[in-house]
């Protein structure tokens, strides 16, 4: 009996610690379904309010669980709810009016423990979709400061911060999908397909460079066991489809595109390299060419996010991201959205405020603090 009571109490301590365990609450699937059927078969709305607030109760303080709906036992018929998430939906229920509305709530709450409802492009559950406040859904960008997760690096000139292709990648791929950048750089969107569980290609045209992100990818843990490959190549010219066929697929489900802005950072000597460009339109004609080059195996309806700043040159503001915009839209693309990032500083600069600052007085101009994420669909 005493072997009993210990074991009964260590399951009652293990149930107390459930809500808080990465603010989840694991539920018995079939009996908590049942539970709900049974609040939603109240003909009376103080009833049915009543029967909430058991379960509210029964949340915040488990140890009280006398229908077996906690289960501490995360394998076998069990469901994971955020528990800010579901006190918010048994709020909502709660403050309904009419016994209508309270059941539309409680049913849309069944829904979402009883099925999962996702799109072509994502894994995202819609029948759940206030858990996702992670996701990024306005238009406006504002990020305070680098993710540094994982391997994650700032040490190439002009690599774009982690949180851009992680946002791409939850929005746009679904586990197991294939992702190619063709600037790949510092392997920063690679690397979020590691943590991710993406594939993904990576296309970079120098050697140096791409070896030493080749590393540091290999650095990150490999949790979803996908394959990653960087190429030393041309993006404008490389064989897409060989390197495609070597990984047994037709097609990528994101294409990812940071070229450099131009010839704000020189970043090699090489003509084939698009900062040494020696006009806008010679730009814009190399960048094209990329375009041209991967747009055929980017599989239709799926998304091309172009990262992509202006530049400022002779006292002219010179509209590079829109410029490029047009170039994506002359081959069939359709806008889907044009994001504004922010960003406080870049190392060009990093500790300048004052020199910029006086810069821009003088020139009459204003200091670029923000860049674009431009988001197209292929039709």
């Amino acid at each position: 009996m005493n072997n009993n009571k210990d074991k009964q109490a260590t399951l009652f301590k293990n149930l107390e610690s459930v809500p808080f365990i990465y603010g989840t609450i694991i539920f018995n699937k079939e009996k908590l379904v049942c539970f709900l059927d049974g609040i939603n078969d109240q003909s009376n709305l103080s009833l049915l309010k009543n029967k909430i607030i058991g379960l509210k109760e029964l949340i915040n303080s488990p140890k009280s669980d006398r229908e077996g709906l906690l289960n501490i036992d995360p394998n076998g018929d069990t469901i994971a709810l955020r528990r800010d998430v579901l006190i918010s939906e048994l709020n909502q229920i709660l403050e309904a009016r009419t016994l209508e509305r309270a059941k539309y709530y409680l049913k849309r709450l069944k829904n979402g423990v009883q099925k999962f409802k996702t799109c072509k492009v994502n894994d995202i559950n819609l029948l759940r979709w206030k858990e996702y406040d992670e996701i990024i859904t306005d238009s406006l960008w504002v990020m305070d400061k680098r993710d540094t997760s994982g391997v994650h690096l700032g040490w190439y000139w002009g690599n774009f911060i982690p949180q851009i292709p992680h946002q791409m990648m939850l929005r746009y791929t679904k586990k197991g999908d294939w992702v190619l950048d063709t600037f790949v750089g510092s392997g920063t969107t690679l690397i979020e397909c590691k943590q991710l569980g993406r594939n993904g290609i990576g296309i970079e045209l120098n050697q140096g460079v791409a070896q030493k992100a080749k590393e540091l990818i290999d650095k990150e843990y490999n949790r979803y066991k996908i394959s990653t490959e960087i190429i030393s190549g041309d993006s404008r010219t490389v064989d897409i489809k060989t390197i495609l066929d070597k990984h047994g697929i037709k097609q990528i489900q994101l294409l990812i595109m940071h070229p450099p802005y131009h010839d704000i950072i020189k970043f090699s000597k090489d003509e084939k390299d698009l900062s040494t460009a020696k006009s806008t339109d010679e730009f814009l004609k190399m960048f094209g060419e990329v375009v041209d080059n991967v747009t055929p195996f980017l599989e239709k309806g799926r998304y091309f996010a172009l990262v992509i700043g202006d530049k400022y040159s002779k006292g002219e503001w010179i509209p590079l991201g829109f410029y490029c915009m047009q170039e994506v839209l002359k081959r069939g693309y359709l806008l889907k959205s044009i994001i504004v990032k922010n960003f406080e500083e870049t190392r060009a600069k990093r500790n300048q405020k004052e020199l910029w600052r006086y810069r821009a007085l003088v020139g009459g101009f204003y200091i670029f603090k923000h860049e674009y994420i431009i988001l197209f669909k292929k039709k």
